[in-house]
């Protein structure tokens, strides 16, 4: 596996609760956009997010992004 799988081609737009989360870099997690393990035995790891004040943030789902875990537009293009 080599290119992440396209989980949805719009972003995943959540308020979060201060706190370290792990966003899936693989697009294999059926708890997107959130790691649930699956990308074991790939080359992908999930990508550590640390929140230090409830905020409202748009995370990628389509895995094309520039600035992981953050949506840039990327889907668009698509």
């Amino acid at each position: 596996m080599n290119e992440a799988k396209n989980a949805a081609k719009a972003p995943a737009v959540i308020e979060l609760d201060p706190g370290t989360y792990y966003w899936c870099s693989c697009g294999k997690s059926a708890n997107q956009p959130f790691c649930d393990g699956s990308h074991e035995g790939t080359e992908f790891t999930p990508k550590t997010i640390e929140i230090t004040e409830k905020k409202t943030v748009a995370l990628c789902l389509c895995k094309r992004t520039k600035n992981p875990p953050f949506c840039d537009g990327s889907h668009t293009e698509l």
